[in-house]
């Protein structure tokens, strides 16, 4: 089977959404298990599943993660899943409520921020998230560019 690298993952990551680290504050993660069927087991474990544009919601007591890429597998059948479908994500009742709190409140939204395999799962990591200003944005990028000179001797 031959793993794909994927810029700024970690070994175990099948997909990060590093965009979702520019566009947002990250207030708190939670660990999520999310169901999936076998010919996106297949996909996702070969490293071609994309985060960006994704987002969660609670709907009807349920926790769902929405516009999550995960091609369709080339061996498939008629059984085949739909690239862009609706998936459930499994967390405690407790924690679906709380989220629906904070996902209601002003400004909050819930971001996947990573695709990862643990003890074989595949698992989710979900954001709180707060939208940063532009003025945030270039405060970071800025102190990135910074730091990248420092580590190579530049300043």
């Amino acid at each position: 089977m031959s793993e794909r690298k994927k810029k700024g993952a970690a070994p175990g990551d099948f997909a990060v959404n590093r965009k979702a680290f520019h566009d947002y504050a990250v207030l708190e993660k939670i660990e999520c298990g999310i169901e999936l069927s076998g010919t996106e087991v297949k996909v996702v474990r070969h490293g071609e599943a994309s985060l960006s544009g994704s987002y969660a919601a609670v709907l009807g007591g349920q926790l769902y993660v929405e516009q999550m890429h995960i091609p369709v597998y080339t061996f498939g059948n008629r059984f085949n899943h739909a690239p862009l479908q609706r998936r459930r994500l499994l967390v405690h009742r407790k924690e679906i409520a709380a989220l629906r709190l904070k996902s209601e409140a002003k400004g909050l939204t819930l971001i996947p921020l990573r695709l990862y395999l643990k003890r074989g799962y595949i698992k989710l990591e979900l954001g709180v998230c707060r939208g940063k200003a532009l003025h945030d944005k270039r405060d970071a990028l800025k102190k990135k560019a910074l730091r990248r000179d420092m580590e190579r001797g530049y300043v």
